[in-house]
């Protein structure tokens, strides 16, 4: 008589802090915890889940460094509203440290805000509006007031391509453009230094501006496209 052997994962003792944490992110996930929520206090989480004070406190700060609770002195904690923005947050410091590690990937990543600013942009053409006209102009002003300073002037160009991935409609494009760009600018800081080329950066944007207030798609992506080219050759 034969017997087969079953495939088992290894048995796994979690700390009490972890098991704390997924009954509370359960609870988040089936909607018994909802955005605004308080928790119970401390000493209420303690008997509930039965464990000592460490284990609450270790759960709560995982859920707080997950985006998934707030916690204020002084104060119950509370459940956070999701967004867009807290999940890439949970990516940001990792993402920033695969690219200081792995050098070769911030080609890959140019390679990427390439093709998703270049698609972006159209939407952008066709949903532009008056307003977003003068948004655009006011952080090109913006930008032009920081000429000699570095960081503020790179700020302003992120906020200037996140602003247009906003028009398309897609909140999520606008998180993509902000995180995009943050780790590019952070891994090239040949890029704050562009030997007077702040100048021509500045024309690009006012001619995006031209073919967006047009509602031109093929005539921006053209002078996006072309923005993009010098940018790659300055950061080579």
């Amino acid at each position: 008589m034969s017997t087969s052997s079953l495939k088992a994962a290894p048995i796994v003792r979690k700390k009490l802090g972890d098991q704390v944490f997924e009954q509370i992110l359960h609870q988040i996930e089936t909607g018994d915890l909802v955005a605004g929520d308080f928790l119970p206090p401390e000493r209420e989480l303690m008997k509930q889940f039965n464990v000592g004070r460490p284990a609450i406190r270790e759960a709560l700060q995982l859920l707080h460094t997950k985006g998934l609770i707030v916690i204020s002195h002084g104060e119950r904690s509370r459940v956070s509203k999701l967004n867009a923005s807290i999940a890439f947050q949970q990516i940001d410091d990792v993402a920033k440290l695969l690219l200081s590690q792995e050098p070769s990937n911030l080609d890959n990543l140019k390679q990427l805000r390439r093709i998703f600013e270049t698609g972006v942009i159209e939407f952008a053409a066709l949903n532009c509006k008056s307003n977003d006209v003068n948004a655009l102009q006011s952080i090109v002003a913006l930008q032009r007031q920081q000429l000699g300073n570095a960081e503020a002037f790179v700020q302003c160009d992120i906020d200037f391509h996140a602003r247009i991935a906003e028009i398309s409609g897609n909140p999520l494009l606008k998180v993509v453009s902000e995180a995009v760009l943050s780790w590019i600018f952070e891994h090239h800081s040949s890029l704050l230094h562009w030997s007077g080329k702040e100048e021509t950066t500045l024309l690009e944007h006012e001619k995006i501006i031209d073919y967006l207030a047009a509602n031109d798609a093929k005539g921006a992506v053209k002078v996006l496209t072309a923005h993009l080219d010098r940018s790659d050759r300055i950061v080579r």
